[in-house]
């Protein structure tokens, strides 16, 4: 997967993890382009790791859903670090 294709996957999959979290969490868009990267990469390597998932396929259900997953991750852990407070 490209390097574009790989920032798009991490903007999509961070608005959509933070669709998906209850509560108010901080950032903009540019917050959210890093933490879903972060959070795709993170998704991406534990995915290779434990399940040997091959994320080569942009399109693939099991990339989204890693980096999504992963982007969910991260964002709990910002908002642990950060303090935010979750309106359940």
């Amino acid at each position: 997967m490209g390097f574009l294709a790989f920032l798009l996957l991490g903007l999509i999959a961070g608005a959509i993890a933070k669709a998906i979290l209850p509560g108010k969490q901080g950032g903009g868009w540019i917050a959210t382009l890093l933490l879903g990267v972060v959070g795709a990469m993170l998704g991406g390597w534990l995915g290779s790791v434990l399940f040997g998932a091959n994320l080569q396929d942009f399109w693939s259900l099991q990339t989204w859903a890693l980096a999504i997953g992963g982007a969910i991750v991260v964002l709990l852990i910002w908002g642990l670090i950060t303090g935010r407070k979750r309106d359940a």
